[in-house]
């Protein structure tokens, strides 16, 4: 990854920011986008990322950051498309302004970002890898935004991966199950208060029960799949979706209470 050039959305926090610090330590150059300053700097301190001020659901924006990283580095070489979130209720809870702030969020950042990436990317052969979720690839519940717009990515990773492979460009998609984010951090203290739970860790061992690995991922783990991806070690995959849940989607739900009848 020496001296190649990183865009990552997302970057202030969470996998964004272990995805930063993952480039960053194989001496490329990263810049972290986002619309919060203040977690941006906070990375750029640690890993020497320049950080960018965007909101990268709008083209404006997003167009304005690229020609500042292009003006620091002189290239672009990778998109990490990993900002998300919004979208927690069931579908009749969810009003007009809800939706598309959910949509907006998890889908048109990646699609507002690729496009405006791509005359770059197309330049240097480069990657673009799109963070989606397990809930790309099953539902949740009350999750009815963010479950549609995260399988939704897949859509856009694998429309992006048949146009622009004929120009040099690879696209693929990382789905990870729990990781330990803000963002899960806090569904984890709201679940621990539903449920009578002790702590943060018991909400975290409540969810993966049934998980293969018993864990959730840290966001090194996640990191370094994206690495992977954005990497000449994968040159020869595009169009792939890579579920990172520590083996969630194997599980056969009808048969978990044989499982749980057997723990008693």
């Amino acid at each position: 990854m020496e001296g190649r050039v990183v865009v990552v959305t997302g970057g202030g926090t969470g996998i964004g920011a272990a995805v930063a610090e993952r480039f960053a330590a194989e001496g490329a150059h990263v810049a972290v986008l986002g619309r919060r300053p203040e977690p941006l700097e906070r990375v750029a301190e640690a890993t020497g990322a320049l950080p960018v001020v965007a909101d990268a659901a709008d083209a404006a924006s997003v167009r304005a950051a690229v020609s500042k990283v292009r003006e620091r580095f002189g290239r672009l070489d990778v998109l990490v498309a990993n900002a998300g979130g919004h979208g927690f209720a069931a579908v009749l809870d969810t009003d007009d302004a809800a939706w598309d702030a959910s949509l907006r969020a998890n889908l048109t950042t990646a699609f507002t970002t690729a496009r405006e990436c791509l005359p770059d990317l197309m330049e240097t052969r480069g990657q673009i890898v799109v963070v989606s979720s397990l809930a790309g690839l099953a539902a949740g519940p009350a999750v009815a935004g963010y479950t549609v717009g995260k399988h939704a990515l897949i859509g856009l990773t694998r429309t992006l991966a048949r146009d622009y492979g004929t120009r040099g460009v690879r696209v693929n998609a990382v789905c990870p199950g729990w990781v330990r984010t803000p963002m899960a951090d806090g569904e984890m203290d709201e679940l621990a208060e539903q449920a009578g739970l002790a702590s943060r860790e018991d909400g975290y061992a409540t969810v993966t029960r049934d998980v293969p690995l018993r864990r959730p991922a840290e966001p090194a783990e996640i990191a370094s799949i994206v690495r992977f991806l954005g990497s000449a070690e994968s040159a020869y995959v595009t169009g792939a979706v890579l579920v990172a849940d520590g083996g969630a989607h194997v599980v056969d739900l009808p048969t978990l209470a044989f499982d749980h009848a057997a723990d008693g």
